[in-house]
């Protein structure tokens, strides 16, 4: 599967998550209220809400999963439940860990409730109700849909639907637990308020990857203003278009392997300076060769650079000890042809060298 593929799954089963999740607390918060609609009664919305529980627990761990192999982002599968400790966006991944671990922890007691007791066991079940403003809050802060439409309006009818569910609980409060009603209701207000203040100010503003603690190696250099006087957009739109140029440029950075069932995936990030700056990521998959190289079996090169309209991708065309060969092409179509002499220390994973770019043809 390749790169985009564990993205789009990743993005997938996030999404529909926050449904099942969004779904499950709907449930709870239903049946503790003694709801049930003609024909459902009290066991079935609690089968339900156990089920789309496990279904919840599943989709986490394909979601989990598929951020760990993508590799494009430096998350590990301790991320997952150890919060707060990613190299990426530690707060807002660390959230999604939070959520996960209250989950767990619900199946967890439930599977062991005999043991637990029923008030320890009902702690833990309030407890985890906590985990869906929790991901909600993951969700826009680290979502790679966060400023879609789409996605503000599923996580919109997800806040409106646990809302409905709240205000139904808190008017069926007992006149003896009156006192609840109080804290209960301003929760309900402050949440979604908070939600709505944060994703205003945070994630649906211009620079949000930078301070949300994406690392500097995966975000893409921002391209020189270019003040262009037009009369048509058709001319300023061909104006403010930025051709690769061909360029000489030193480099340095870091390379990593990572061990697959059939091979090994071996990552190259690098900064260019000099004749341009930007960055340049090489991905290589293949089986380790017996002189300690790589027999490649496909690849992945992304270029970006100060002065380019649209970052350029591609293939690696020949690997040849420590000289790299590659392809890469813009949004436009114009390709440049990329000749990297480099000089790699495996012991110390550094690499130094220079890159060299020429029109494609030339």
């Amino acid at each position: 599967m390749s790169t985009s593929a564990y993205w789009y799954l990743t993005r997938g089963t996030g999404a529909v998550a926050l449904l099942l999740l969004t779904a499950s607390v709907v449930l709870g918060v239903l049946g503790s209220v003694r709801f049930a609609a003609r024909g459902w009664p009290r066991f079935t919305i609690d089968a339900l809400h156990r089920d789309v529980s496990l279904l919840v627990l599943a989709l986490l761990v394909l979601h989990i999963a598929t951020s760990v192999l993508d590799r494009f982002a430096p998350i590990k599968l301790l991320d997952a439940v150890i919060p707060f400790g990613s190299a990426y966006r530690p707060l807002w991944l660390g959230l999604g860990a939070v959520a996960f671990d209250l989950i767990l922890a619900l199946l967890v007691t439930s599977l062991l409730r005999r043991h637990f007791g029923y008030r320890s066991w009902r702690a833990v079940h309030w407890l985890a109700y906590a985990s869906w403003p929790v991901a909600v809050f993951h969700g826009l802060g680290t979502g790679s849909d966060a400023k879609s439409w789409w996605m503000l309006t599923l996580t919109g009818v997800c806040v409106a639907a646990v809302l409905a569910a709240v205000w139904a609980r808190i008017a069926s409060i007992a006149p003896e637990k009156s006192n609840l009603r109080g804290p209960a209701l301003l929760l309900s207000i402050v949440i979604p308020l908070g939600l709505l203040v944060f994703a205003l100010a945070g994630p649906l503003q211009r620079g949000w990857a930078r301070r949300a603690g994406t690392p500097t190696s995966l975000l893409a250099p921002q391209a020189s203003a270019v003040a262009v006087a037009s009369t048509s957009p058709r001319t300023s739109r061909a104006a403010a278009y930025r051709a690769p140029r061909p360029f000489s440029a030193a480099v340095s950075g870091t390379i990593s392997q990572t061990s697959e069932p059939d091979g090994a995936i071996v990552d190259l990030a690098l900064n260019l300076t000099g004749g341009v700056h930007g960055n340049l990521r090489v991905r290589l998959a293949g089986a380790p060769a017996d002189d300690g190289g790589l027999s490649m079996t496909g690849s992945q090169v992304d270029l970006t650079a100060v002065g380019y309209s649209s970052a350029l991708r591609g293939q690696v065309t020949t690997l040849e000890g420590q000289r790299i060969d590659a392809r890469v092409t813009d949004a436009t179509g114009t390709a440049l042809n990329l000749r990297a002499d480099l000089n790699i220390d495996n012991q110390a994973g550094t690499v130094s060298g220079r890159v060299v770019a020429t029109r494609a043809g030339a």
